[in-house]
């Protein structure tokens, strides 16, 4: 009986005390367990649900995706469509807004309002949107859904408020831009065409007005057929019909010539004088073969006829037209000057392009100064003022997708001195080459705002590379590249070995980043199972790279007993286990097998010359054991005050002294507990079953494209898989680390959805870093993810989740705080592990530090996800750290190099924390705080049962503390500490896909990012300060300029030559005239950004300026109006005093009865 009592006492003191949770999100507020908060201990929380609120800031990197390109040549600001319905807005640096379609349709056209502030968009869905940008956040003013006829193309002439729009059906409709309705006035195909054209001309794929004569559009059907249009007339001037298919049209500025691109890679001249047939036909890569006929060419998508003032020949600028037989070749554009012919190969296919010119104006000389080119995966501005035509530097972080990204890292207030020390060594490896004149995309304004603080932003890639950039102010700056691949050996061509044969694709790939800004000492964990750690110096050196191997394997299958009468967990007391001084275990010695045991890269044993910046210090493989290859690393820590580094994965953890480079511990989880364990173990059989094991080893990030057999065996889901659309077979053939394997029914679906997370389970690893067995993985959604014995899958190892060191108490029985290891495991259970550390610099670099499992054990559900720590106030406790020091810097005599520690002395830590302090422990359904040393769960709150945690931390909110959690139905929440209560839940991502759970963090000061795209990050943030903030950070689109005056062309050839006097739109397309647009045909939407959302929004002094500029419009406007309203009453009034006189003098002579 007593033991049974003491059973109980355990289970009452470890196990929550509301087991049944909440049905959702969790409970209502933090339960406070049976040992109550002692009234020393009642800590006064500042944070409430006002501090906070959701909202993204800004989107970074490349456009995923892109459709489309438009730029105002007045405010000298660029949009871009994709295919996500999203439109990306750029100005000077700092001027960068992501704005999205709420249907998430693409985009197919863009149409800036010249010099008004305003956009139109056309949709997939065969919809019209106007945006305002004279506010921050750019917002739908109107939208116009076609019903009957789909979109294909769209022209707003300058300074016009009527859109062309043509259609599939080869009609032309014609919309007003004020109110966004149609127009009576419809041009339709067969009456563009004559009456005798037996066949369809197909839709319309070029609209144009004529520079000479406004009155005249010029229309271009996908066919070859091209109409003049006389827009007066309502009738065709004149039509062509050509042999082949047309893309595109462009008109030389005087109007009497244009020239068109072709399907057979061909550009055909026209003149008006004479268009029965073109005057001039050209294959620019087309060469004549022996039997006299041109060699097949690809269609030329795009061409652009620019003419220059400094030169009597034109730019003729297109895309593709190469010819068939050059296979490989890379995508090129094509600038022709005169006789001069430049190719410019690009990297990736190109989406579409645009030539920037001085005038807004069609019937002015052009004068091109540049040519902006979207590429699938890139974005270049050709500078065209210089004959070698290079290429501008790009300010806006458009390579972070350069080398897939395969993990994030955000650290908010940041030394000051480490930004400018990364940057200055960064500079010097930039790139050379690039344009000497400024970026040509200088639109909008934007300034630093008053609460910038520094900001890094790491990103670790598929390549094995490593990039810093600088996130301060809601901008990103590449500041720092390091390439981690440098450290090993090349492969040898034809070299074979075990190792090899796990060393695909992408053997380098970074798979986990812990960094110390402090000390900035930074560590990689590599998809090989590599921990390389790197130290920082402003000095070259040379030196040696030192190189640990360990043997990290279980010989005990970490599995529950399925006996009924071992459900119970047994705790033995953790106070009466005295701890025993290990030696580093025998598994990190010399194998007995040499071919076996090997790792699976081999690092450089040589001097190596390391340039100034991060160097290699100390590179850390696992290795093969038995002919099983070494399992996925899925936990770091390091800290650079104890010199210690902590590493783990589903067979145990390792801890490596990187000050005397050797390793203090290596043991699996199941010897961590000692007679602690809480779960009774059975003994792994003699050779079990390899073949499982190895089947869900490490594989390359790219090997599942070579051959569905792969694919059924493993499973790697990237962490920026494209999960958005359907795979293309230029995809399938590049074999891009970034792309995840896909089942059948994706590939049928056109719109495939990425795999939610919320189905996902987490095999019991980091949730950073997922391997999913491909075979089990369909039966495991539906398994629960408690960590109770009845429901632990008996072929589930326990891998250590989460790693720590911090100042604590390993028994509680101690009475200083002393340095501890904290270990979370899969199954719910946190250790902690105490370390003996001298404190003299001299003993330390040469006693041995002492590593002593006390079987400590706490116990939460779900796998351990964050440790945080606060002192008995409510603080939050900040790890000890060593101070940076350059260890290659040339000593002074009279200053010896010793390394300071900060808050690592036992006087301090004992100020610090005075009776104790408290531990937050979360996991993925639960978080608890424990008072520490006595081990008391003073408070518990259980987060979600129907989902699971991705990310916690715990962050520094308003100078106060809290843990911001996100989950996988994609809830971002907030609990107070340390008393848990619910602060925030927002559903803020219902359909979360694995790139956003495994790229998610959160940082101090309320923000937050994730890979929101292959290609692009978003950041968010969370507390109210940072919302308000963001409106003085974000950028001005627009700015009050006036509009450039068009030449002087005297007055005959300005009144013929098509000024905008001689043509009023308004009398041919106004309802007056053309009567109103059919409403089935077209249906108009109004928007949510009109004048109140502008009032709303745009702040300062721009935006004042902006408002009264409207105001003046619109009272212009009424005013006009009203004038015409009076002389059409004087002309009415006159007429009829005409009238009435002529009627009175024929009848003044006529007696009465002549009438």
């Amino acid at each position: 009986m007593k033991k049974f009592r003491k059973v109980l006492d355990g289970l009452t003191t470890s196990s929550p005390v509301n087991p049944s949770g909440s049905s959702s999100c969790g409970s209502a507020a933090g339960t406070p367990s049976a040992a109550q908060t002692p009234r020393e201990l009642e800590i006064q929380e500042t944070l409430t649900s006002e501090h906070f609120q959701i909202c993204k800031t800004v989107r970074h990197g490349f456009t995923y995706q892109p459709t489309a390109l438009a730029f105002d040549p007045v405010q000298k600001i660029l949009a871009i469509g994709s295919r996500s319905g999203g439109v990306r807005l750029l100005g000077r640096p700092g001027v960068d807004c992501y704005c999205l379609h709420e249907t998430g349709a693409a985009v197919l056209q863009l149409q800036f309002l010249i010099n008004e502030g305003a956009l139109v968009t056309a949709c997939a869905d065969d919809t019209l949107h106007l945006w305002n940008l004279r506010q921050r956040r750019p917002a739908v003013l109107h939208s116009l859904k076609f019903n009957r006829e789909r979109i294909t193309f769209c022209h707003l002439p300058f300074q016009s408020k009527w859109l062309y729009v043509g259609t599939e059906r080869g009609n032309t409709h014609i919309v007003n831009i004020e109110s966004f309705v149609l127009s009576g006035y419809v041009i339709m195909w067969n009456k563009a065409i004559e009456l005798s054209t037996k066949t369809h001309p197909g839709p319309v794929v070029h609209l144009s007005d004529s520079p000479k004569d406004e009155g005249k559009l010029l229309i271009g059907f996908e066919s070859g057929t091209i109409i003049m249009w006389d827009l007066r007339a309502k009738r065709a001037d004149f039509r062509i019909y050509y042999d082949e298919a047309i893309h595109s049209a462009s008109w030389h500025h005087d109007g009497r010539q244009f020239m068109c691109s072709h399907s057979d890679g061909s550009l055909s001249m026209w003149n008006l004088r004479n268009t029965a047939k073109p005057f001039q036909v050209t294959f620019p890569h087309g060469k004549t073969q022996r039997d006299g006929r041109k060699e097949s060419c690809k269609p030329i998508l795009k061409v652009e006829y620019k003419t220059s003032r400094n030169s009597s020949e034109a730019f003729v600028i297109f895309s593709g037209g190469l010819s068939y037989d050059k296979a490989g070749r890379r995508p090129t554009l094509t600038i022709m000057h005169g006789k001069a012919i430049t190719v410019l190969e690009m990297d990736y296919p190109i989406v579409d392009f645009m030539v920037l010119c001085d005038t807004p104006y069609l019937n002015e000389i052009q004068e091109p100064y540049a040519v902006v080119v979207l590429l699938e995966k890139d974005f270049v501005v050709v500078d065209l003022t210089q004959s070698n035509f290079p290429i501008f530097e790009n300010p806006y972080p458009m390579d972070i997708h350069e080398s897939p990204v395969t993990c994030t890292a955000y650290f908010a207030d940041c030394p000051p001195d480490i930004i400018p020390i990364l940057y200055s060594i960064g500079a010097k490896h930039k790139k050379t080459g690039y344009s000497h004149k400024e970026w040509p995309l200088s639109g909008g304004t934007w300034t630093v705002g008053s609460q910038a603080y520094p900001e890094i932003i790491i990103t670790g890639h598929a390549d094995g590379s490593i990039k810093f950039w600088d996130a301060t102010a809601i901008t990103l700056q590449m500041l720092y590249k390091l390439k981690t691949s440098k450290v090993f050996e090349k492969p040898k061509t034809g070299e074979v070995g075990r190792g090899a044969e796990l060393v695909e694709d992408d053997p380098f790939a970074i798979q986990m980043i812990s960094w110390c800004p402090q000390s900035r000492i930074f560590c990689v964990v590599g998809i090989s199972t590599h921990v390389i750690l790197y130290r920082f110096s402003k000095h070259d050196a040379n030196t040696t790279i030192t190189s640990l191997e360990v043997r990290l394997q279980c010989d005990m299958e970490d599995v529950i007993s399925p006996s009924d009468t071992e459900n119970t967990p047994y705790f033995s007391d953790p106070s009466s286990h005295s701890p025993q001084p290990q030696p580093p275990s025998p598994r990190s010695s010399t194998p007995d097998s040499v071919r076996d045991s090997i790792p699976c890269l081999k690092v450089k044993n040589r001097m190596i010359r390391m340039p100034p910046g991060y160097q290699a210090e100390l590179v850390v493989q696992l290795l093969w054991v038995d002919g099983e290859p070494p399992q996925q690393i899925s936990s770091l820590d390091l800290n650079s005050a104890y010199g210690l580094l902590a590493f783990g994965n589903c067979n145990g953890v390792a801890v490596v002294d990187y000050l005397q480079k050797t390793v203090l511990l290596c043991m699996s989880t199941l010897e961590l507990y000692g007679s602690a364990d809480p779960f009774q173990r059975l003994t792994r059989s003699p050779r079990k079953n390899r073949q499982s094991t190895t089947d869900f080893c490490m594989r390359g990030l790219s090997n599942f494209y070579s051959d569905s057999k792969k694919r059924t065996r493993t499973s790697y889901q990237s962490l920026t898989e494209l999960s958005d659309n359907q795979v293309s077979l230029d995809l399938e053939r590049s074999k891009s680390p970034t792309s995840a394997p896909y089942t059948p029914s994706l590939h049928n679906d056109p719109r495939g959805t990425g795999e939610p997370v919320s189905n996902l389970r987490s095999c019991h690893y980091s949730p950073v870093f997922y391997l999913l067995d491909n075979e089990s993985r369909e039966n495991s959604f539906s398994r629960s993810r408690s960590s109770s014995v009845s429901s632990i899958d008996k072929e589930t190892k326990e891998a250590v989740t989460t790693l720590q060191f911090a100042e604590s108490y390993s028994r509680k029985s101690d009475t200083l705080p002393t340095p501890c290891l904290w270990v979370g495991t899969s199954l719910g259970l946190a250790l902690i592990i105490p370390l003996s550390i001298p404190t003299d610099e001299q003993e330390r670099q040469e006693d041995p530090v002492t590593v002593a499992p006390t079987a400590t054990v706490l116990m939460l559900k779900g796998s351990v996800l964050r440790f945080g720590f606060l002192d008995c106030g409510g603080a939050l406790i900040l790890n000890p750290y060593e101070v940076w020091r350059d260890q290659h810097a040339p000593e002074e005599p009279d200053r010896p190099r010793k390394r300071k520690l900060v808050n690592f002395s036992p006087s301090s830590s004992q100020e610090a924390s005075g009776d104790g302090h408290l531990a937050v422990v979360c996991s993925e359904r639960q978080a608890k705080v424990f008072l520490m040393p006595s081990q008391a769960c003073l408070y518990v709150h259980n987060i979600t049962e129907s989902s699971f945690v991705l990310r916690a931390d715990v962050v520094s909110v308003c100078n106060s503390v809290c843990l911001a959690i996100f989950c996988a139905n994609g809830h971002i929440m907030t609990l107070s500490l340390p008393s848990l209560r619910p602060l925030l839940d927002v559903n803020y991502l219902p359909l979360t896909d694995m790139r956003i759970a495994r790229t998610f963090c959160f940082t101090n000061g309320g923000q937050a990012l994730y890979l929101c795209s292959p290609t692009e990050i978003q950041r968010i943030a969370y507390s109210q300060e940072m919302c308000d903030n963001l409106q003085e950070m974000l950028g001005e689109l627009f700015t009050p300029i006036e509009t450039p005056e068009a030449q002087n062309r005297g007055f005959l050839k300005g009144f013929f030559g098509g000024n905008a006097q001689t043509f009023d739109r308004e009398e041919l397309f106004g309802e007056a005239a053309a009567g109103k647009g059919s409403r089935s045909l077209a249906q108009h939407i109004p928007g949510q950004g009109g004048m109140e959302g502008m009032k709303a929004a745009a702040g300062g002094v721009v935006g004042e300026l902006a408002r009264a500029r409207i105001a003046l419009d619109e009272r212009g406007q009424r005013l006009g109006e009203l004038e015409e309203r009076t002389a059409l009453m004087m002309t009415s009034a006159e007429t009829f005093s005409k009238h009435a006189h002529e009627l009175m003098l024929k009848c003044k002579d006529k007696k009465w009865y002549q009438f």
